[in-house]
């Protein structure tokens, strides 16, 4: 079991404890959050649904994220993380979220928003929202493998009692 299905496992049997369900919102990992969890035996029973919206209409159509949000902010931004995670609530049964959008790179840096840049938000239906905006370093894979661990820890902690309010 590498460290990611770890995560996952330890996350799950936090969820199953408490009777809750997880759904996720993955825009440059590409449904990597999903595999892991899935990778899990028995996951079925806190894993709602996976959400792959890589592109902005993708983000517009199944998760609702509103066009001016991309329009305004970028859709590597905390406020398109949290419009992803608020989505994936009003479209699931889960009691939590996580969503994940960034800049794996090789190329699609700015300045303001280098190679690497990963905006992320987790949001519970009793427990508002949080976003946060990580810069990792490395190639495409090691970016990406760094977004899917802090979305599965960030959660975690979240979990074990951390203020998750907007």
């Amino acid at each position: 079991m590498n460290d990611l299905e770890w995560l996952a496992e330890r996350l799950g049997g936090v969820l199953s404890g408490r009777g809750e369900w997880l759904a996720c919102a993955e825009s440059c990992t590409g449904g990597w959050v999903a595999q892991s969890i899935t990778a899990i035996a028995g996951s079925s029973g806190w894993f709602d649904r996976g959400f792959v919206t890589y592109s902005n209409a993708a983000k517009v159509e199944m998760l609702g994220v509103p066009e001016a949000t991309l329009a305004r902010h970028g859709a590597v931004s905390e406020a398109v993380a949290r419009a992803m995670a608020q989505g994936a609530l009003a479209h699931s049964r889960a009691d939590w979220t996580l969503a994940i959008t960034g800049i794996a790179g090789p190329g699609g840096g700015s300045p303001e928003k280098p190679v690497g840049t990963v905006c992320f938000a987790w949001a519970g239906r009793e427990a508002g929202c949080l976003a946060q905006t990580r810069v990792f370093s490395g190639e495409r894979a090691a970016v990406r493998e760094q977004s899917v661990r802090h979305a599965l820890a960030g959660l975690l902690d979240l979990l074990a009692g951390a203020d998750c309010q907007a």
